[in-house]
């Protein structure tokens, strides 16, 4: 089929109708992913166009994926972390949605807290079983949305769901329009997307979720979910692991709206930022995200990280404030105990922090040589020097000037008494066969006692 495209202008071929391939047996890519071996990637050099929606947002999975990895947080954690991430998303609500589980009272009891906030961003969802029962309950709770899951790949198909590819879209579809009935909007979490035969199966399944919607008059969310993490952005990499791929398949060739597209990745890899910043730029409006990247094995895309790739890719925090970051890090380290890893982009206690010596002495000199961005203003952490042996004098005044916060004129520098008697003493440490860093602590302590020594 031939159309004049609104957006390029050109007259462009489109293959709009791919019909379901029911196979006997489960295609496993096993050339790709062979269990014994690492899986490959493989290349077929197609080039997919980027394809920017006009608006992009972040979603959150906190308390549903980020929460089955970890003890459950209490309804007054939740409520707190939800108040955060309003604070965080800001007039525009750029952290649109955030999904809750819905199974036990604690769940539910939380999720009324969070409805009595009345806010409009982040929307409270749920994410429950595929059970007319289950959409009922939703409903009374006054949710709007709420996630269904439709597994895509064979393995999960086959194996899992003992399932024939046609039984499996036709019991999908009957759980969905059980949903639409109920007056919920269903979000399709398309699990494994990564694995699944792309054309032979979810082109096939989405477009028919895509007659049904219009079919119905009630949108139809579809969550591509990279669930083992293997995705990858490399150009010319062949399906099913290429997330371009997917994204521009689910638009092109099932002609799933930008706005009902949405990724959802995990860190397995270490590609989970890099794969949700790929689905912005090729045609997915959101993208689902974790406080913290906390959630199932490697955990999810952290979504402090997308804030950050959202004002790289924009141009503009569109409102969002940073410096909730900040406090959403003391929040989960300080009242529910969970350590942040230091160098941890961002929320790391070390992220912008420097050892060496020649570094420290850029930082004095000025700050924007080594250090990412206005770190203090944008989120409420400057710059700071940890003193080890390589520190030098540099880093010494650095942190002096950093802890006491002088005037101008009373500002330390390199021949100032305390700053040489702080050096002193730390090169005594390791000249003694210290080999661990300088404390806070530590360097409080000795500079306290170098002032007063130089003002006896």
């Amino acid at each position: 089929m031939f159309r004049l495209s609104e957006k390029t202008n050109l007259i462009e071929y489109g293959e709009l109708y791919y019909p379901l391939q029911d196979v006997p047996k489960p295609n496993l890519y096993r050339n790709i992913f062979s269990y014994g071996e690492i899986p490959k990637i493989a290349f077929n050099h197609r080039i997919t166009p980027i394809d920017m929606p006009e608006r992009i947002w972040i979603t959150d999975t906190t308390f549903r994926d980020g929460q089955q990895s970890r003890a459950p947080y209490t309804p007054e954690q939740i409520v707190r972390i939800y108040d955060l991430l309003h604070k965080l998303s800001g007039p525009h609500g750029i952290i649109r949605q955030s999904e809750f589980f819905l199974y036990s009272k604690s769940d539910r009891d939380a999720v009324y807290k969070c409805l009595e906030r009345g806010y409009e961003f982040p929307e409270v969802t749920g994410w429950i079983r595929a059970s007319k029962k289950d959409f009922e309950m939703v409903k009374a709770m006054g949710i709007k949305e709420t996630g269904v899951l439709v597994s895509c790949s064979d393995y999960h198909i086959f194996y899992k769901l003992k399932m024939t590819r046609s039984q499996a879209v036709n019991h999908y579809l009957s759980v969905v329009r059980e949903c639409i009935e109920t007056g919920v909007r269903p979000r399709c979490h398309f699990e494994d997307i990564t694995r699944a035969d792309f054309y032979g199966f979810v082109v096939p399944f989405a477009s028919e979720l895509m007659r049904l919607m219009y079919d119905t008059g009630v949108p139809i969310k579809i969550r591509a979910c990279d669930t083992m993490g293997y995705g990858v952005t490399f150009p010319g990499a062949a399906m099913p692991r290429s997330v371009q791929g997917i994204i521009h398949g689910l638009n092109h060739y099932a002609g799933v709206p930008h706005g009902l597209l949405e990724w959802h990745g995990h860190n397995d890899f270490y590609r989970s930022v890099t794969n949700a910043s790929y689905a912005w730029l090729y045609g997915a409006s959101g993208v689902n995200c974790s406080l913290l990247g906390i959630g199932e094995r490697t955990g999810n895309t952290p979504l402090e990280a997308m804030v950050i790739e959202y004002a790289q890719l924009r141009g503009t925090l569109s409102g969002m404030n940073t410096t909730v970051i900040t406090e959403i890090a003391e929040y989960f380290e300080k009242e529910l105990g969970y350590k942040i890893p230091p160098m941890t982009p961002f929320v790391g206690r070390h992220f912008n922090v420097t050892r060496a010596g020649i570094h420290a002495d850029g930082l004095l000199k000025n700050e924007e040589i080594y250090n990412i961005f206005d770190t203090e203003a944008l989120l409420n952490r400057p710059a700071h020097i940890s003193i080890s042996n390589t520190s030098g004098v540099a880093g010494v005044v650095h942190w002096l000037n950093s802890f006491y916060k002088p005037s101008a004129d009373e500002a330390f520098h390199k021949e100032h008494p305390v700053a040489k008697a702080v050096k002193a003493w730390i090169d005594a440490e390791y000249n003694g066969g210290r080999v661990t860093v300088i404390t806070d602590e530590e360097m409080e302590e000795q500079s306290a006692r170098a002032m007063r020594e130089a003002n006896s």
